[in-house]
């Protein structure tokens, strides 16, 4: 495999039911990502972008297939081997911000830290309120910032555990497109000044016209 290659897929299915009622969400999807790479992928409601992001950070367990991170399939994983790889690999950012209402800015974004019982890196905190602007709003909680604002705090929890790649599920779903063009450009900023690697649904062609590469699923179905 490419040395640049960080995270790879091998004929990955995901099937739901069973029988008459059985549904392929993945239909032997191969895919590879290069470290620092922003990939795009596309695709109807009910395609299966959900899915096959869900498979790669290890939220859901394909019914078949392998995927391969940095050199080791974690279909192999057990339990407490993919918790850490979520743990310490992976970043999330849901359409959704899923912040805790009784945390403020900081605490939410330190908080996978605090559960991992792991310190904060208090150089690289300060770091990433600057580059998401939050440095002022710090002490704020969660139902005084805008939408664009609680979304940088999801954003800068995603990246406080230094993760190698960083999963966003449609991030700007609910956002205006002045506060959809800022996130992306934080995101951009980030993968590069971080050499992360990026996989981001989105249904908005012009945010996917942005990254590296584009890919879309048809029907569970991969293509380029």
């Amino acid at each position: 495999m490419d040395d640049n290659i960080i995270l790879k897929t091998e004929k990955l299915k995901k099937e739901y039911g069973a029988g008459e009622n059985a549904f392929l969400a993945l239909n032997d999807v191969d895919l590879e990502v290069k470290q620092g790479e922003f990939l795009a992928i596309t695709g109807e409601s009910g395609s299966g972008k959900t899915t096959l992001l869900n498979c790669l950070g290890s939220l859901d367990r394909p019914t078949s297939g392998k995927i391969i991170f940095n050199g080791r399939d974690i279909t192999t994983m057990d339990d407490n081997g993919l918790s850490a790889y979520r743990r310490k690999s992976i970043g999330f950012i849901f359409q959704n911000y899923n912040l805790i209402p009784v945390l403020n800015v900081e605490e939410n974004i330190v908080l996978p830290l605090n559960l991992d019982n792991t310190p904060t890196d208090k150089e690289f905190l300060e770091e990433l309120l600057k580059l998401t602007g939050l440095d002022l709003k710090r002490n704020n909680y969660p139902h005084e910032l805008s939408g664009g604002q609680q979304q940088r705090v999801a954003f800068a929890r995603a990246l406080i555990h230094k993760p190698r790649i960083i999963l966003a599920d449609e991030p700007t779903g609910n956002l205006d497109s002045k506060n959809s063009r800022e996130i992306i450009s934080i995101l951009k900023s980030s993968i590069k000044k971080y050499n992360q690697t990026l996989i981001l649904i989105t249904h908005d062609g012009s945010i996917a016209a942005q990254a590296d590469r584009i890919c879309r699923i048809t029907d569970g179905v991969l293509s380029e």
